[in-house]
């Protein structure tokens, strides 16, 4: 988005120079043969550069906006720029034409954008257009313009080294982050859950040691206290876990509740659509058991189309008014192109549809 923003604020800039240029200093046209002077230009090229310059500030616009996506508008804009310039040099054309630092741009642009393929196509069909308008025109000093399609295809080699160099980089950045933020997960995880499941496990093992010796009362006394560090600990995870993603934390110590539940699931797909639909169901029934204080819950699973549709509903306390999604549910359901919908029946208890997409 910032590159595109920046590319936008240049080309206005251009657009802008390009009719001041050849207001100017209007030299004669490559193709169309008009005559005229300093601060004359005639009504085709004015139309042209107008348009341009229409076209400039239409795209600084849709992208401040948030119109329509960056990627859309700069995949778009890569071709437009390039006719543009050919229409530019098509009357503008001479030594101080605003067209050759178009299809400069051109160039540029696709090279700061994408990478050294995207900018291979675009300057190929700059240099196509300017060596067709040069070929069919001939104008005086030939070699003056033969060259100029040498010095488009070096900007492209270095404009295009240049955004693979920058892919790489960012990406070599990115491994480098994804490393550091693995090795802090793993060392909280070691420093903390780890280490509490190995006093769990002492205790487990202290617990069974009582029960062996007979001392039934010592050893529920020992489960009881176990209980209690594992509710905390368990609390403590959710937190973090919760805080990877940005979110806040509830600490939860309800137990698991009674709700009696009735699922019915015939679908089918992928091992990855299976996977994460199992999960999602798994995540939701916890869900209901521990927070909704439900007697009962229906669980559905269905094919619809291309689609797979979870409906969960429940007779319990119902979802806090402006509630969102689970996220862990939410997240799942995003990875396959999904949605979730939350709501309440009439009356008590609370709805759960997630529409998931075969990836």
């Amino acid at each position: 988005m910032a590159i595109e923003r920046n590319i936008a604020r240049c080309r206005v800039i251009l657009s802008a120079a390009a009719l001041v240029t050849a207001f100017v200093d209007p030299t004669r046209p490559m193709l169309l043969r008009w005559s005229g002077g300093p601060f004359t230009l005639d009504p085709r090229a004015l139309a042209v550069l107008l348009a341009y310059v229409a076209y400039a500030l239409a795209i600084a616009v849709t992208l401040r906006g948030g119109v329509a996506p960056a990627t859309r508008v700069g995949a778009l804009s890569a071709w437009v720029d390039v006719v543009f310039a050919a229409a530019i040099a098509l009357v503008t054309e001479g030594a101080n034409s605003p067209g050759f630092p178009c299809f400069a741009f051109a160039i540029l642009a696709a090279g700061f954008r994408t990478g050294f393929r995207a900018t291979a196509g675009v300057t190929a069909a700059s240099i196509g257009l300017y060596l067709a308008l040069i070929l069919v025109s001939r104008p005086e000093g030939l070699g003056f313009y033969v060259m100029r399609p040498a010095y488009l295809a070096i900007t492209a080699w270095l404009a295009g080294d240049l955004a693979e160099q920058r892919r790489h980089l960012e990406a070599h950045v990115r491994d480098l982050e994804t490393a550091r933020e693995r090795e802090r997960i793993a060392r909280s995880l070691h420093d903390g859950c780890v280490q509490s499941l190995a006093a769990v496990n002492l205790r487990v093992e202290t617990c069974r040691e009582l029960l062996r010796r007979g001392r039934s009362n010592d050893a529920l006394v020992e489960l009881t206290e176990l209980q209690t560090g594992i509710n905390r600990e368990h609390d403590d995870l959710r937190a973090y876990i919760h805080s990877l993603v940005d979110r806040d934390a509830t600490p939860d110590r309800t137990p698991t509740g009674a709700a009696r539940f009735t699922v019915r699931a015939r679908f089918d797909g992928s091992l990855r659509l299976v996977e994460h639909a199992l999960q999602i169901v798994l995540e939701a029934a916890r869900n209901v058991g521990r927070h909704a204080h439900a007697g009962s819950a229906a669980v559905v699973v269905e094919a619809q189309g291309e689609r797979i549709v979870i409906t969960v509903d429940d007779d319990g306390v119902g979802f806090p008014a402006g509630a969102g999604p689970p996220w862990s549910i939410a997240s799942r359901a995003a990875e396959l192109g999904g949605v979730v919908r939350v709501g309440g029946r009439s009356g008590r208890g609370a709805h759960l549809e997630i529409e998931l997409a075969e990836a």
